[in-house]
């Protein structure tokens, strides 16, 4: 019996190298369609879920784990950005702002389904034309929820986080590590 992250993020890999010696990646193909009713601070949970059961049906004797993060700001998950266009309007949307990260855990483990969310605050400085450019200059946002990386050139434009480091990269790892 082994473990299976079911994600394709390099990130998540390495978070998950922090708390567990071995384990294997399988990115999870299922569509990630949100049926109706179900909050935005909800739902990087519920497609975390849906993707740790994809991956468990195939392996029902490992340990499978799933996440999905978002960036909300307001009642609005940011995702990845289609385009250089899209990431400026979210930076800009940022600019100034406290949001949300909220990332989604699923681990399914002995036929048992364990789901749980953690959310952290962060604060972007006042962000310049010229910041924001510099930073669409980079391959950086284009891969991102939100249209940035905490752990990278974008930590320069944060003021302030409340909550979770890594579950603002992407694996809430404190929390994850009592369940694997």
């Amino acid at each position: 019996m082994g473990i299976i992250l079911a994600s394709a993020s390099p990130r998540r890999r390495e978070l998950l190298g922090y708390i567990v010696k071995d384990f294997s990646v399988m990115p999870s193909g299922v569509e990630e369609i949100v049926p109706k009713g179900i909050s935005v601070l909800k739902q990087p949970e519920y497609l975390s879920k849906i993707k740790a059961l994809d991956i468990a049906k195939q392996f029902p004797n490992d340990t499978v784990i799933g996440a999905d993060t978002s960036v909300i700001l307001g009642n609005e998950i940011l995702g990845k950005p289609k385009d250089r266009a899209d990431a400026e309007k979210m930076l800009i949307k940022l600019s100034g702002k406290v949001h949300k990260v909220v990332t989604g855990c699923t681990v399914v483990k002995n036929g048992a389904i364990t789901s749980f969310s953690v959310v952290s605050k962060v604060k972007f400085q006042n962000l310049t034309k010229v910041e924001i450019e510099a930073y669409l200059n980079t391959d950086e946002p284009y891969d991102k929820a939100g249209s940035y990386a905490v752990q990278g050139r974008a930590g320069a434009f944060i003021e302030w986080i409340k909550g979770d480091y890594f579950n603002i990269v992407g694996l809430p790892i404190a929390k994850l590590k009592k369940y694997t």
